[in-house]
């Protein structure tokens, strides 16, 4: 019950890493060829599984290392050099955004007031002032879920640029990003979408050509196979990779993918509902305190569940074989791959250990 965390990997990623460590055994430059098939291959169905067109996705190891990429394209030096994001970020948000201070941008983070987005505060800290607006889908403490659509509205209004964090929504919420309108999508594979570490950035195709990362690497190049002395950027998102890729994390993801987009997101969104719903009306009756939204509308896959000692039942659920995560609460994820009755279970041996 972690996905919200770490999600579980399919047992279909074991004979990928026993290929890949004969290939690196058995060692020909030629293993390249195939491996960046694979790279394109696990960019197409992600583009196919976000509602994005095939080339508007790049692929790197990290969130952190692709917003830095986004953030390189724009000059803060004038005075549209706010970045506007709220307080329930991943420490991610404000600690890369913190490292463009030195050259003019200036973070502001809309108060929440709780463990809620204030949408209120948020938008009222966007104006003309405001460059870009990052900010999440889904928060990584109680699953609540930002109304993206009135976010996005407001900024594109004040002429600001979107950057929306999906890593703790997309896998579990459908998330279509050409109807969402956003600018910027980032997310990742080793949460709801059962794969392991490796990220994706989506970039509206309109803004591609006017866009070229200061922080890149060759393989950003249009023809970086041609190891030609050139620095013209590839024409599609591609313009956002770095250095050399690293193919195993996407070819071990591809396999999760691959059992997401089968089942499709409005089963999984069903699926998912039904679990949580099981798990509010359980802690309901054990007296324990909600902290996430019980609107499906506004929340993700987890449910956040705080009691005295929450912290102390994670490490002893896990010897059950129990498994979840705690921040500022204890976070429980049921997945695609999670029953009802594994639910049961999992609270029936919470609301035990809560008492």
């Amino acid at each position: 019950m972690n996905s919200n965390s770490t999600g579980a990997i399919p047992r279909g990623v074991e004979p990928i890493l026993r290929t890949y460590w004969h290939t690196l055994s058995h060692w020909r430059d030629t293993a390249w060829i195939g491996w960046l098939d694979e790279l394109t291959a696990y960019r197409d169905t992600l583009a196919d599984f976000i509602g994005a067109p095939r080339g508007t996705v790049v692929t790197d190891t990290n969130v952190s290392t692709l917003l830095g990429r986004i953030g390189s394209c724009f000059d803060f030096r004038g005075e549209r050099n706010r970045v506007v994001t709220s307080d329930l970020e991943f420490p991610t948000v404000p600690f890369v955004w913190a490292g463009f201070a030195r050259h003019g941008a200036h973070l502001v983070a809309a108060g929440s007031g709780g463990p809620e987005f204030d949408l209120d505060a948020l938008e009222a800290a966007i104006d003309e002032r405001t460059r870009l607006v990052c900010v999440s889908h889904g928060s990584y403490t109680t699953g609540a879920i930002l109304d993206l659509d009135r976010v996005i509205a407001r900024a594109h209004e004040a002429g600001a640029l979107v950057v929306v964090d999906a890593f703790q929504t997309v896998g579990s919420v459908p998330l279509d990003v050409g109807a969402l309108d956003a600018d910027f999508v980032l997310g990742g594979a080793h949460k709801w979408m059962c794969g392991t570490h490796t990220a994706f950035l989506y970039v509206r195709p309109d803004l591609l050509p006017t866009l070229r990362p200061a922080a890149t690497g060759w393989f950003a190049g249009a023809d970086p196979l041609a190891f030609q002395e050139s620095s013209e950027p590839a024409a599609d998102a591609q313009r956002f990779a770095g250095g050399t890729p690293i193919p195993i994390t996407a070819m071990m993801s591809r396999v999760g993918l691959d059992l997401l987009a089968a089942a499709g997101s409005a089963q999984i969104r069903a699926h998912s509902l039904r679990c949580t719903d099981t798990i509010i009306q359980r802690a309901d009756a054990a007296g324990i305190e909600v902290r996430t939204p019980r609107e499906p509308e506004r929340r993700g896959g987890m449910i956040n569940l705080r009691f005295p000692g929450d912290r102390q039942v994670v490490p002893r659920l896990a010897r059950r074989g129990l498994i979840c995560s705690w921040r500022d609460g204890l976070r429980v994820a049921p997945h695609l791959y999670n029953t009802i009755d594994e639910v049961e279970t999992f609270m029936d041996a919470l609301t035990e250990l809560a008492r």
